[in-house]
């Protein structure tokens, strides 16, 4: 189910960062940044409406909503980082660099919730990630360390807020896997929607007329991040966080069917990178790594 739920939401996802990428030169960075939590908030509301016809819907405590906060702060700032760096340096290349993120998320997830971590699991990831720096092609290195440091940073960022994520949805006292999920997913995007609105309201309140002129966009925007959202936290609350993020390297290989559509060429080393990617996920299901 957890594999299911990854790939469904790595599709889901390539689609809301094309989006954003839209967004981005007609509101700027932090009005597109904005958009998926902000018009995501009103469907993970209706998904946890859904959910709640199923079961109860668990309350949380101090320690879900720590690790919600901590979820929730490091994915604004990772998807900041992500919108820059994909302006500077081109969909496909950035999206390669972000996905450095397993590695460290490995470590992170067996020092900060004892998710196990074996060395056929270890190297399995290592290999995907030796994939994402070949497919990142050869652009990143002729230019400047910045947009570079720009994409790995957001990578690490969006581990630690896998980490938040799962720890949240670890936390629940109760429920099934879908609901715990869910409920943990309105909780990170009312945060998130809180902070971004905030924000934007005081210093950038441009941005905040821009998503409401270009809200059909924003809104298919914030549909397809909430619905990305909700099969990430399903993944999350099935099997250690950097399982679902190394499956998820297969979005390069939808991100490079975005760049086809854009006509940015994808080289033989970046395809051979991709097959790489393509082994290193192999190995790390037929291992078992299901934690």
């Amino acid at each position: 189910m957890w594999i299911a739920a990854t790939l469904i939401a790595s599709l889901a996802q390539t689609g809301r960062n094309a989006a954003q990428m839209g967004l981005t030169a007609r509101i700027g960075t932090m009005g597109a940044t904005g958009v998926r939590f902000v018009f995501g908030l009103p469907f993970a509301l209706l998904f946890l409406a859904v959910a709640a016809l199923v079961g109860p819907v668990p309350a949380p405590d101090a320690t879900v909503l720590g690790y919600a906060a901590l979820g929730a702060v490091a994915q604004v700032a990772a998807t900041a980082l992500m919108l820059t760096a994909m302006r500077h340096r081109g969909f496909a290349v950035a999206t390669a660099l972000i996905k450095t993120e397993p590695v460290t998320l490995a470590l992170m997830g067996w020092a900060m919730l004892g998710d196990a971590l074996s060395p056929q699991r270890a190297l399995a990831i290592l290999v995907a990630t030796l994939g994402v720096l070949m497919a990142s092609g050869r652009g990143w290195r002729r230019a400047a360390p910045g947009p570079a440091l720009l994409a790995i940073g957001a990578g690490a960022l969006f581990g630690l807020s896998a980490i938040g994520f799962r720890g949240a949805i670890l936390a629940l006292p109760e429920g099934g896997e879908v609901v715990r999920a869910t409920t943990v997913l309105a909780i990170t995007l009312a945060l998130q929607t809180a902070m971004v609105g905030a924000w934007l309201a005081l210093a950038d309140r441009a941005a905040l007329r821009g998503m409401a002129a270009a809200w059909r966009e924003s809104l298919g925007a914030g549909f397809l991040g909430a619905l990305a959202s909700q099969f990430w936290f399903i993944a999350f609350a099935l099997t250690p966080a950097a399982n679902v993020r190394t499956l998820a390297l297969v979005e390069i290989a939808f991100a490079a069917a975005v760049s086809r559509h854009r006509r940015e060429a994808m080289s033989p080393t970046q395809l051979a990178g991709m097959a790489l990617i393509l082994i290193g996920v192999a190995w790390l299901i037929l291992a078992g790594a299901s934690g």
